[in-house]
């Protein structure tokens, strides 16, 4: 099944075209015009999600559920299509989009089930005391409910999970709340089949044709338009520190300011501790190798930092070398992140006490592993090693002892994972460190690399800005759920005017 884009934005059930066009710029197959987005087009979508909540928002549970395993059905019916151009456009191998396909289904009918349970709701109820002296109780409930229409923004590096029915569409439709996405452009013809597998699930469903849209490409008036629309109650982000930064504050600048869930980047950091050097440390390099290249080092969850001590460093760096140097070059999502990477590399390369342990030309779109060392006292002296380079970039920070690693600990900024290496014999240090790692990220885990993110009841894929804009959400996992929803208490409300969850 080949699939033709048509180009257009999908607006309350309608594909409309725009006035002037751009060019994909593909990995390989053919470019596809695609129209350009305008406030104009944002503003009939967001108030078509408006019209939408009067019902979607008040629907119920199993209606909700419904749709969500709908949607999942018409994605899997376009699987050869999504898979053909989500290649073409990304670079990304056929299995990676596969994978990807089944993730977004498979998040799609996690949270079907999850508002069916209606664990999600956090019922509460304290009952009338009227005989409660000096003063009686009312009869009091309490209950989550949606709190209106939602903007997107797709992410560049997962034109599935992240993107149009990705994780933060699939947690805001399953709330309630009718979603406005702002397509990536690094992927416009992947949004469209998604959307288009949307409009066929809202038809088979009858929703309104509101409570999804889809708005194509576009400038930052695009995008600051929808954020700063009056309707929009929430956004959820996945993208850069500087992108996610400038729209966060026009959030915050609004006459009603609206929560901005953004999920912007980590170098997360492994702390490879004596014990597990000395006895691992040449298999912990190799497993690195793999975790840092995987999908061209395009991960948000990519370990880009190794801190080891001096003494049992060798191991460790020759493996991590060896690894790398058999990898070979790998396509870029865009050319756009292509160079950035290579400008991030220049940055790194040329900072004072960095040595270069492996290191090659990027050609154009393609990258191939960088790896660098440097000293703790030099990389505690320069806050710019601890920023994130967007791909295949490792950075091996060589500590003199204990008391040094804990000083790289404390310096970091806030991170979406920090991992811990560690043998029995680790288990006192890991003590000693584990409480500083807590108050760096989301997520900690012991002898394991981070760029497997599951989408479960108890994963946290969030963290201390800037891994994130707030550090009591998430992005993945049936917990998201919550940030599209605010409590609400009913006080001696009759049963009949209850919402239908209680």
């Amino acid at each position: 099944m080949t699939f033709t884009p048509h180009g257009n934005h999908l607006i309350a059930g309608q594909w409309v075209a725009g006035e002037t066009k751009f060019s994909s710029e593909p990995a390989h197959g053919p470019s596809h015009g695609f129209s350009v987005g305008t406030p104009e087009h944002v503003n009939a979508a967001v108030e078509a999600a408006e019209e939408a909540f009067w019902s979607f928002g008040y629907s119920s549970r199993a209606e909700r559920a419904a749709f969500l395993n709908a949607i999942a059905d018409e994605i899997e019916a376009r699987a050869d299509a999504i898979t053909e151009i989500g290649t073409q456009e990304t670079g990304l191998p056929e299995a990676r989009l596969q994978g990807e396909r089944g993730r977004t289904t498979g998040q799609l009918r996690l949270f079907a089930s999850h508002i069916l349970d209606g664990h999600y709701l956090d019922r509460r109820h304290d009952e009338a005391l009227p005989d409660r002296a000096p003063q009686p109780r009312p009869d009091l409930k309490m209950i989550q409910r949606p709190i209106g229409p939602v903007a997107v923004f797709g992410a560049s590096n997962f034109p599935l999970a992240f993107s149009t029915a990705g994780g933060d569409t699939a947690a805001a439709l399953a709330a309630g709340c009718p979603v406005v996405v702002k397509g990536h452009s690094a992927h416009p013809g992947t949004g469209e089949i998604i959307a288009a597998a949307i409009q066929a699930a809202v038809a088979t469903c009858d929703m309104h044709p509101g409570v999804f849209s889809l708005v194509q490409g576009g400038k930052r008036d695009v995008g600051q338009a929808l954020v700063q629309h009056p309707l929009i109650k929430a956004v959820g982000f996945t993208g850069s520190l500087a992108g996610g930064r400038a729209l966060f504050d026009l959030c915050a600048q609004r006459p009603e300011p609206i929560p901005f869930f953004g999920e912007l980047g980590s170098v997360n950091p492994m702390f490879i501790l004596p014990e597990s050097a000395k006895t691992r440390g040449a298999q912990i390099g190799a497993g690195w190798t793999a975790s840092l290249t995987m999908g061209a080092g395009q991960f948000c969850t990519n370990p880009g930092i190794a801190v080891v001590l001096k003494d049992q460093a060798k191991a460790f760096i020759d493996a991590a070398a060896k690894g790398l140097a058999q990898v070979g070059e790998q396509t870029m999502l865009t050319d756009g992140i292509a160079l950035a990477f290579r400008n991030g590399q220049s940055r790194i390369a040329a900072s004072e006490g960095v040595q270069e342990v492996l290191s090659s030309m990027c050609n154009q779109r393609n990258a191939t592993p960088q790896l660098y060392q440097t000293t703790a006292a030099q990389w505690l002296a320069n806050d710019e090693l601890g920023e994130e380079v967007f791909g295949p970039l490792g950075l091996i920070v060589i500590a003199d002892d204990i008391g040094q690693m804990h000083s790289v600990a404390r310096a970091l900024q806030g991170q979406l994972t920090c991992t811990l290496h560690m043998d029995q014999g680790d288990t006192k240090t890991a003590q000693s460190i584990l409480p500083i790692l807590e108050r760096k990220a989301g997520r900690i885990l012991v002898n394991g690399f981070p760029t497997g993110v599951e989408v479960s009841e108890t994963m946290v894929h969030g963290g201390p800005y800037p891994a994130s804009t707030n550090f009591g959400a998430t992005s993945v996992g049936t917990l998201s759920i919550r940030r599209f929803l605010r409590p609400v208490c009913y006080q001696n409300l009759p049963t009949a005017l209850l919402p239908e969850s209680f």
